[in-house]
């Protein structure tokens, strides 16, 4: 069974994905840094590289976008410095690139993809019966103006014509509406922003891709419950978060270790570089049962399942290099590929796999948009250079948990909770413990002191009931 689990508060949004209890895809997205994937900028072009095909633009981003002529839309030989264009994020700012941008606007709906500045009638792969396909993309073209192109999606299959049209119109009215704040905005500033991540899974078939739907938002759940067509929607309102109520806890924190185990004591490496990412494939305590070449083959087959879901769940992408163990039989390296690829094919991410060289290396391409699921639980190490450690943010959230726990188990007034000045800092100032602040903390006094004697991942909770506490002038009252 699939199962999609939304942890909800006004600051940030978390959402995984299960089946069978195992996580299969995580995303994290804060309020005050929400994706820039999706919107739409009036950019002013700074400067054009003609050698590159390429032009930096201004989109009011501490970076400067990243427009490339092999995108399409407006060629660069006919910009200059000081043009004012639109455009749109294609990819998110990563390490020191900035944003990657398009001029080819896209704005996506559930059913239909429209394309407003001109393109293609298209109907999705996904949907392979030709009488069909050529029903929907009549439909759309009878109610879509003639000098827009679209994309019918595969969510169009079964749903009511209505709905559709519905949709089209929907976003036509949109793009007129972008066209207006474009006129009037000023050059560097959005005139369009991306749904955000909740509004995002409805939308692109995440949640109908589940059977069942969880979310610790009462008022969220009946906005699901009337949006979805196949999913079953469950408010949960237990005190405990939802994520450690239901045990995902524990495989997220997995999310960022770079060793990965598997069934049997084989087990993966994953290591990221700036260029890509490289997975490699030990037998660990594996021995088998047969023979060397069976061990490995065995081995390879499992790691290929897990490898594809590693990626989905970690949302790795780029350039990807997968080092499988030496295999002597030809047989055994096509099926491993085989299974590798069928997994593959279960990403909603455009994923290509190269064939496997003589050495046993899988070269392979996911599409990036957003960031890395690591991007949220890590962050670069002040200590060394090139190094990571777990984020505040995540280690907050950490301590968030074990302080509800606490407060569940025992009965006090107040509560005394000692952590690493940079871990106290990020829980007080970062809200994310907001939604407790009117549940399980209600009515109780809760502190926060910093102590650099601990550890980053350490720290010490106490209860009190008496009505006078002696505490350090550094102790942040939290509620």
């Amino acid at each position: 069974m699939k199962k999609l689990y939304i942890d909800y508060n006004p600051f940030f949004v978390r959402a995984a994905m299960t089946e069978d209890g195992e996580l299969t895809e995580f995303g994290v997205e804060r309020v005050a840094r929400r994706s820039k994937v999706g919107n739409i900028y009036k950019g002013k072009v700074e400067n054009v590289l003609a050698g590159m095909h390429a032009a930096f633009v201004n989109i009011g981003l501490p970076r400067n976008g990243f427009l490339y002529v092999g995108d399409g839309g407006q060629p660069v030989r006919k910009l200059s410095a000081g043009d004012v264009i639109m455009c749109q994020v294609e990819k998110e700012e990563f390490n020191l690139k900035g944003a990657r941008l398009t001029t080819d606007v896209t704005l996506p709906g559930s059913y239909v993809v429209l394309m407003p500045r001109g393109g293609v009638h298209g109907v999705s792969r996904k949907i392979e019966d030709a009488e069909l396909r050529a029903s929907l993309e009549e439909l759309v073209a009878s109610v879509c103006p003639e000098d827009m192109g679209f994309i019918v999606r595969s969510a169009a299959n079964g749903a009511p014509e209505k709905d559709i049209i519905d949709e089209v119109e929907y976003l036509v009215s949109l793009w007129r509406r972008v066209e207006r704040d474009y006129a009037s905005a000023q050059a560097g500033s959005v005139v369009f922003r991306e749904a955000h991540l909740v509004e995002r899974l409805v939308r692109d078939g995440y949640c109908d891709g589940a059977d069942c739907v969880v979310v610790n938002d009462a008022a969220l759940a009946d906005t699901l419950r009337n949006r979805l067509r196949k999913a079953r929607v469950e408010a949960y309102d237990g005190s405990e978060n939802i994520f450690r109520h239901f045990g995902l806890d524990a495989q997220i924190d997995r999310l960022s270790d770079r060793r990965v185990d598997m069934a049997g004591g084989a087990y993966l490496v994953i290591d990221r570089t700036e260029a890509l990412t490289v997975i490699d494939v030990n037998t660990g305590r594996y021995v088998g049962v047969k023979d060397l070449e069976d061990t490995v083959y065995r081995t390879n087959l499992v790691a290929a399942a897990e490898i594809a879901r590693q990626l989905r769940v970690r949302n790795i992408s780029g350039i990807v290099i997968v080092d499988f163990i030496d295999m002597a039989d030809e047989k055994h390296r096509a099926d491993v590929l085989e299974t590798l690829c069928a997994e593959l094919r279960k990403d909603k991410r455009k994923t290509t796999a190269v064939g496997m060289t003589g050495l046993g290396l899988v070269e392979l391409t996911r599409k990036r948009t957003s960031l890395p699921a690591d991007s949220f639980m890590l962050e670069a190490c002040h200590g060394c250079s090139g190094g990571y450690v777990v984020s505040r943010t995540h280690l907050a959230i950490k301590l968030r948990d074990a302080m509800v726990d606490f407060t569940l188990q025992h009965r006090f007034g107040s509560l005394i909770v000692r952590a690493h000045p940079d871990i106290c800092e990020e829980a007080f100032s970062s809200r994310v413990m907001a939604r407790e602040l009117a549940g399980v903390w209600r009515g109780k006094r809760v502190y926060l002191v910093p102590d650099e004697s601990l550890g980053r991942h350490e720290h010490i909770i106490e209860g009190s009931n008496d009505k006078v506490l002696t505490l350090p002038q550094s102790a942040l009252l939290l509620c």
